[in-house]
């Protein structure tokens, strides 16, 4: 079975005992561009149907397009939290995760 696949079915393995809450570890790591938005589309169509959806990711993409609210960590120190775009703007962030001078 692809890596793709395995990682939605374990999406699907956990939505079978009806949770309020979803926590997804990485979801996206070692997936291609096509994976990763396949994964992207189903944890937007899980949070449509109301369950909450904690996500730890490095992918930002996926974060930034599917978070309406994001706590952004350096070595586990608290830099920013907020909607997408709070997030974008902040010069901590923007230092810790791209490496520019603020």
């Amino acid at each position: 079975m692809p890596y793709g696949a395995l990682k939605r079915l374990e999406i699907a393995r956990a939505l079978a005992a009806k949770p309020k809450m979803l926590l997804l570890d990485e979801p996206a790591a070692g997936l291609n561009a096509t994976e990763s938005r396949e994964i992207d589309q189903v944890i937007k169509k899980v949070a449509a149907q109301g369950v909450t959806v904690v996500l730890v990711e490095h992918d930002m993409k996926m974060v930034m397009g599917i978070s309406d609210h994001i706590l952004a960590l350096d070595y586990g120190r608290k830099l920013a939290e907020g909607n997408p775009a709070e997030i974008r703007s902040n010069p901590d962030v923007v230092a810790a995760y791209l490496g520019a001078q603020c």
